[in-house]
């Protein structure tokens, strides 16, 4: 498993994501995923994603897999809220006070309006969806009042919450004029690059495996 880090530092973060140590000595991926009661095929797929390969194959998990996916995409989700996008507003108001300009500040108010964005994303993923998924895997979803929600509710109301990155990326290499600290714009050009790689990887998840496990949990709920 270490050596795996060394090929692709990216897969410190995925092990965050799974509430794994990454200190893992000479442990193979199968000896971490039987100590931690994770699904292999989906650990190696995540980690496959974080290698740059796009697809998950939901046929491969089971019920009993959502509740780890879900674990995943929640711990995921503290990352953005309270470490990677805190770290973007910073960087943006340290450009911001060195280069008192129109552009700049419109910047931070379109990357203000888009965090708000995918806070409420977020908020709706952690109270709504989430919560739904797991009382559906406990046989409790009609004791809380959820009979009209379903996989379909969640697939509609699913946002692309990346779309507005591209757009924010685009402005800093294109468009926008950054005379003074250069450097400040690399790191946050970078940190752009991170959260946008990220969460495409949050995105497929959720997509190619929760969803396609939920409507086959509520088309086959276990009596």
């Amino acid at each position: 498993m270490s050596g795996l880090f060394f090929e692709n530092p990216y897969l410190l973060l995925m092990m965050e994501h799974f509430n794994l140590d990454f200190m893992v000595y000479n442990k193979t991926v199968e000896k971490v995923c039987i100590e931690n009661s994770i699904n292999t095929n989906i650990f190696i797929d995540i980690a496959n994603l974080y290698n740059g390969f796009n697809e998950l194959d939901a046929a491969k998990y089971s019920r009993s897999d959502i509740s780890t996916i879900i674990n995943f995409l929640k711990s995921s989700h503290d990352y953005y809220k309270d470490e990677k996008y805190p770290e973007i507003q910073q960087l943006i108001k340290k450009i911001s006070s060195v280069n008192e300009t129109k552009e700049i500040k419109l910047i931070g108010k379109f990357f203000d309006e888009y965090f708000n964005e995918v806070l409420e994303h977020l908020d709706y993923e952690d109270k709504v969806a989430f919560p739904y998924f797991m009382d559906m895997l406990n046989d409790n979803v009609d004791a809380n009042g959820k009979k009209d929600y379903s996989a379909k509710v969640y697939s509609d109301h699913h946002t692309d919450i990346e779309s507005k990155l591209m757009e924010l990326k685009n402005l800093l290499l294109r468009h926008i004029p950054i005379e003074k600290d250069r450097s400040m714009r690399r790191k946050l050009i970078i940190s752009l690059f991170e959260l946008d790689y990220d969460l495409n990887i949050h995105y497929a998840i959720e997509e190619s495996a929760l969803i396609p496990l939920i409507v086959k949990t509520e088309k086959a709920p276990v009596k």
